[in-house]
């Protein structure tokens, strides 16, 4: 995909014409990454998902607009993930998982069968969630926690097992 310039140069284009690809990621807070999102969808324009040839994702999946899975992740049966989210290179997304809007799955993060990931939370690198957690809104799981039960929404959490900050 030919890249077109920066941010201003999107008004040269309809759109109808393009379509975007967000390539911010996140430290922690994706709140920048979810304005990006919204500020192009406002002016009509749509985004692409990018699905790295090296994934495996379930047929019965369902990816939002603009999701984007990287290298090596796994993406397991009846899995959703919304909008203008990332699950990085080597994540793995369990079986019947809920992904919200604009979250970061890091690097090599685990998550079991039936975790539920609010919107705008970030997962760190190398983090493991076990089945049936339930992460808040806007949470963050630190890099290397292991997450044994819900995160509320706005908590920050690291540590094995994971506590809050």
């Amino acid at each position: 995909m030919p890249i077109i310039g920066d941010d201003s140069a999107i008004s040269a284009y309809s759109n109808d014409a393009v379509e975007l690809v967000n390539g911010l990621g996140s430290v922690g807070d994706t709140a920048l990454r979810a304005s990006i999102y919204y500020k192009f969808k406002k002016l009509g324009y749509g985004f692409r998902q990018v699905i790295h040839p090296a994934a495996i994702i379930a047929s019965d999946c369902i990816l939002g607009e603009g999701v984007q899975v990287m290298a090596g992740a796994v993406v397991n049966t009846g899995t959703r993930i919304a909008e203008d989210s990332i699950i990085n290179t080597g994540a793995v997304v369990d079986h019947d998982c809920v992904i919200g809007s604009h979250v970061h799955i890091a690097s090599g993060a685990i998550l079991s069968g039936g975790v539920q990931v609010g919107d705008g939370s970030h997962i760190g690198t190398g983090a493991t969630v076990i089945q049936g957690i339930s992460i808040g809104r806007n949470a963050l799981v630190g890099a290397g926690a292991v997450v044994l039960k819900d995160v509320p929404p706005g908590a920050k959490v690291v540590g094995v097992p994971a506590k809050a900050m």
